[in-house]
């Protein structure tokens, strides 16, 4: 993949759009984390918290990266992420992270409520990067700031403009899709660009459509059980 190509810049703009649909929650779990704690110790706890949460995301999401060349990985990481797709239509993301009483107890917990929240998105970045470190860590540099600074505004936004949801969705299942027709021993199957292109279009709208119909369902079951009681 060459540098600045239109395929190094579709990258990116998905991995970007990766960041912004789930880095932005993780960055509620530090400020959730870090509350009890008094005012001048809380910037350390956010500061040294993170920086223990992107090592750690760096080198899982690296990992991630290589692991990916092991045959038959690329096809269970493109079903993984469609889940991770679908699930990010139809739930709502919780935020029951406990405070540290302590500077230190507020640092282990902010890298470990990001280890465990982080997953879904070393996933996606990993699959979006296309085996490219540099993207890797430009998808982290971009990662940062959103997890300390942008969560409040990432979160109105999502509020005001729904439609950010179902386009990260989107992306991802692209991302899902592209990682499934890449798969080195499914080559035969997708030689056909109508075969390839048809499928990606197929998961994406697959997602949507399977998402967005489970979300009406169960907002109407939850409209007729309010009309009920």
């Amino acid at each position: 993949m060459e540098l600045f190509s239109m395929e190094f810049l579709s990258a990116l703009l998905s991995i970007i759009i990766i960041d912004l649909v789930l880095a932005g929650d993780n960055a509620i779990v530090i400020g959730l984390a870090a509350r009890n704690l008094p005012k001048h110790q809380q910037k350390k706890a956010v500061i040294w918290g993170t920086v223990g949460a992107v090592v750690i995301r760096a080198l899982a999401t690296l990992f991630v990266v290589w692991l990916l060349k092991v045959p038959g990985l690329l096809l269970i990481g493109g079903i993984l992420l469609v889940w991770i797709a679908y699930k990010l239509l139809i739930e709502e993301k919780g935020h029951d992270v406990e405070a540290g009483g302590s500077l230190w107890e507020a640092i282990r917990t902010i890298i470990i409520a990001d280890a465990l929240m982080g997953l879904d998105n070393v996933l996606a970045v990993a699959g979006a990067a296309h085996g490219n470190f540099l993207l890797v860590i430009l998808g982290l540099l971009i990662s940062v700031p959103i997890m300390v600074w942008g969560s409040t505004l990432i979160l109105k936004w999502i509020e005001r403009f729904p439609i950010i949801i179902t386009i990260g969705a989107g992306v991802l299942a692209w991302t899902a899709s592209k990682m499934i027709v890449d798969e080195p021993f499914l080559d035969q199957y997708f030689a056909n660009p109508v075969v390839k292109y048809g499928f990606e279009i197929l998961v994406i709208a697959g997602v949507i459509a399977a998402g967005t119909l489970k979300k009406k369902k169960g907002e109407n079951q939850l409209e007729t059980k309010a009309a009920n009681e």
